[in-house]
């Protein structure tokens, strides 16, 4: 990516001290949400670093991954699949439990939501831990499907949370 487009975005992204408990120093990326071209930007971006990949899906992990996922899921032409925290999707999901950086959560997909050999992308705005990320790619694969990568808009590098995503292709926008 550019210098002049990742300044760009990182124009974008403020911190808040302490939030969303003491001494986590969260990324806001509202801001950038609000920005008409700096959104445009940032799926331009996962657009290119995809390179053409041949995907059937895009996954959007609750819930800012939502507003990355079905952008970019439009821009490839694929459908978007939502994966959920518990009890918010209607119909029979699978769940998977993982541990993040300040506690433990589950998230959860439609058993239905895929097929079989598709192969789809996981887009969120951010990995950390890489708990919740990895926690999707079980879903994924427990609907028999695969993941040919995953797009995050920021990637906490200092965190390490990309090595449980291995042996997967991870892209981050920006890196802190």
């Amino acid at each position: 990516m550019s210098d002049e487009r990742s300044s760009f975005l990182r124009s974008r992204i403020r911190d808040i001290a302490d939030f969303p408990k003491e001494g986590i120093l969260f990324k806001d990326i509202t801001p950038l949400l609000a920005d008409v071209e700096a959104f445009r930007t940032s799926i331009q971006l996962m657009v290119e670093a995809l390179d053409g990949e041949s995907v059937d899906a895009v996954i959007g992990i609750e819930s800012r991954g939502f507003m990355f996922g079905a952008a970019l899921a439009d821009k490839l032409g694929v459908g978007f699949v939502p994966v959920r925290k518990p009890e918010k999707l209607p119909a029979a999901t699978y769940r998977a439990e993982y541990e993040l950086e300040y506690g433990s959560d589950a998230v959860e997909i439609h058993r239905d939501a895929l097929e079989a050999g598709d192969c789809v992308v996981v887009v969120d705005d951010l990995i950390a831990t890489g708990g919740t990320a990895a926690a999707t790619a079980a879903l994924v694969e427990r609907c028999g499907a695969s993941v040919a990568a995953f797009v995050f808009v920021i990637n906490l590098v200092a965190l390490e949370g990309t090595k449980k995503l291995a042996p997967h292709k991870v892209i981050s926008i920006l890196d802190y």
